[in-house]
């Protein structure tokens, strides 16, 4: 077998280069450089970097060197990857999409980050997203929007629209996302990509600039349910930093994906169809191919259930007080007192002058509209009667969930209502870009996983159409299989994997 060209290197998987790098047939310094080519070729058209690590050749000849010298290396060592801005890198600046953090170089990495070191992976860069994740479409962050590779007129989803286009490019293989109400799951939808959204508490936090506290969640985009297995199996597990990381002993998702791979994984398993994220509002290309992609799953042995969620239809409304709410502590911090950007007035001023000029330059109109709302909720007389009952609805969303588990093993929706819209289109109706995640929002308010894979182009526009697949907390093992399964009967429906059909960066 001959060693793949630099152009089939970038369009290999990170599984099939773990595999390659292993038996000696390329090396990491092949692999590494031939995506940063790729950058060099077409990010200036899509723009899903905000910085490449000048470091990565010399990162990725190390790995090389200690392999030949028979050193025992992880499964992915050598293998590319890119980083959201969001998450802390010690040698590379993270600015989470603002101009307050810009140039901001911290001085540790998110765990995430050093377990993708610890793993030998080479980190390429670090991805483009909405300022502090504020946003569905990446066109609130400070450096310029980040464009959908599939047609460059439209926008990648967000706020980790960098990450999914950076992927969906084949500038990575794999990215590091985070999603607070679907910021991994609907970029990866628009972008004909694969996303989780693991279960709150399943991967570390520690070193992930915080939007929503609550709501967070660090999780891997890739092109394929085994790759973001393989990435999840490295950044997932207990952290003590995080407060919040859960202290169970996980299964191995990777051996969960590859055994939905065996055929008859989907036969006998209960798909709970909820009848409240479909329907009004969502494109007719993006409701044909769900329900084509359901018929698919019958086929294959699935059992097919509506189950209803009632409490569901309350979850945008909820997430828009809370997210806000806890935006507008964790942001005070931006103080310009202890890093970031600082703005003096002319003559000098105060601290709390200053601290009003940093703000007003260093944030963006979304992220001052969500930190005013915030702190509007959060007032003396207001709490009880947003905030408090926010929290009362997350409730009810919670055991609306389990409600539906108890009639079926995973859920499933669409991911996002429609593909992927042009620039400009929502951004003078912020409501309109908030219903974007009305899919996905309900797991991130209850904790559950969430994955989104592609399940097939609109016939209206020929873009990407997400599926999203949920399950109970703690079983992220299982939206894995499914998802294998799902994929596998999809790709022998297309003859191949849907990248396969992308334009190269189609502009009309």
């Amino acid at each position: 077998m001959s060693a793949p060209g630099p152009a089939d290197l970038t369009r290999t998987s990170a599984a099939d280069l773990a595999a390659l790098l292993t038996a000696g047939e390329v090396s990491s310094v092949e692999v590494t450089r031939a995506h940063l080519d790729r950058i060099a070729a077409v990010d200036g058209d899509v723009h899903a970097f905000l910085h490449v690590n000048a470091a990565a050749l010399e990162t990725a000849a190390q790995v090389d060197a200690d392999r030949a010298a028979g050193i025992l290396l992880p499964a992915l060592a050598g293998v590319p990857i890119a980083i959201k801005d969001v998450l802390c890198t010690l040698d590379m600046p993270s600015t989470s999409g603002s101009k307050i953090l810009e140039g901001w170089v911290p001085p540790y990495d998110a765990t995430v980050v050093a377990r993708l070191r610890a793993a030998r992976m080479i980190p390429l860069g670090k991805t483009n997203m909405d300022e502090f994740a504020m946003g569905s479409s990446t066109e609130h962050s400070a450096y310029g929007p980040t464009k959908n590779p599939w047609d460059l007129t439209r926008i990648p989803g967000g706020s980790g629209g960098g990450s999914a286009a950076a992927v969906s490019a084949f500038e990575a293989p794999v990215a590091l996302g985070s999603d607070t109400g679907g910021s991994i799951r609907q970029p990866a939808a628009v972008t004909g990509s694969v996303g989780v959204k693991p279960t709150y508490g399943g991967v570390s936090r520690y070193g992930a600039i915080a939007l929503a506290s609550s709501l967070d969640q660090v999780g891997p985009v890739s092109r394929s349910v085994l790759d973001a297995a393989l990435v999840h199996d490295v950044i997932g597990g207990h952290d003590p930093r995080d407060a919040t990381s859960i202290p169970d002993a996980w299964p191995s998702m990777a051996a969960a994906a590859r055994a939905g791979q065996t055929g008859d994984a989907l036969k006998g398993v209960r798909v709970g169809v909820v009848k409240q994220l479909e329907g009004e509002g969502f494109q007719a290309g993006v409701s044909s191919v769900y329900h084509e992609t359901l018929e698919l799953m019958a086929k294959a042995g699935a059992e097919i259930v509506e189950v209803s969620a009632p409490h569901f239809e309350y979850a945008v409304a909820a997430y828009y007080l809370i997210l806000p709410a806890e935006a507008s502590s964790n942001l005070a911090k931006f103080d310009s007192v202890r890093f970031g950007l600082r703005v003096t007035p002319a003559g000098g001023g105060t601290v709390e002058e200053v601290m009003g000029a940093t703000r007003e330059v260093g944030f963006g109109p979304e992220v001052k509209r969500r930190i005013i709302l915030g702190t509007y909720a959060l007032s003396a007389g207001y709490y009880d009667a947003y905030y408090g009952s926010a929290q009362k609805v997350r409730t009810l969303i919670q055991r609306d969930f389990a409600a539906c588990f108890e009639q079926a093993d995973i859920l499933v929706s669409p991911s996002a209502p429609t593909t992927a819209f042009r620039f400009g289109e929502k951004l003078a109706d912020p409501l309109a870009m908030y219903l974007n995640d009305v899919t996905t929002i309900p797991a991130n308010l209850a904790g559950v996983p969430g994955m989104g894979l592609p399940m097939g182009l609109a016939p209206e526009d020929g873009l990407p159409v997400g599926l999203q697949l949920m399950a109970p907390a703690r079983e992220d093992a299982r939206l894995y299989t499914a998802g294998a399964a799902i994929e596998q009967l999809l790709e022998a429906q297309w003859g191949g994997p849907l990248w396969a059909k992308a334009p190269e960066l189609r502009t009309a």
